[in-house]
């Protein structure tokens, strides 16, 4: 997991973070965690591979040939293989 400092945090964001952490029984850390998590990868979104096995399917692929959209290639930089 990546790290992240943020600095210069105002005295009252800090002390709302704290409180809000507190009421949902989270530390400091993990409140803001999510809060960045709710922000960033809003629920509803469409992953990468559902969006091209859609595509694949308006295409008439068949269902052989558009499983791989789904698949998490090993490592980066390497095509899955659709045939």
């Amino acid at each position: 997991m990546a790290t992240l400092t943020v600095r210069n945090v105002p005295g009252e964001v800090h002390r709302a973070l704290r409180v809000r952490a507190a009421l949902r029984g989270r530390s400091i850390e993990a409140e803001a965690r999510a809060i960045l998590e709710e922000a960033v990868l809003p629920e509803g979104r469409v992953g990468l591979g559902s969006l091209l096995t859609a595509i694949g399917r308006r295409a008439g692929l068949t269902e052989k040939q558009s499983a791989g959209f789904a698949q998490r290639a090993p490592g980066r930089g390497h095509p899955v293989d659709l045939e």
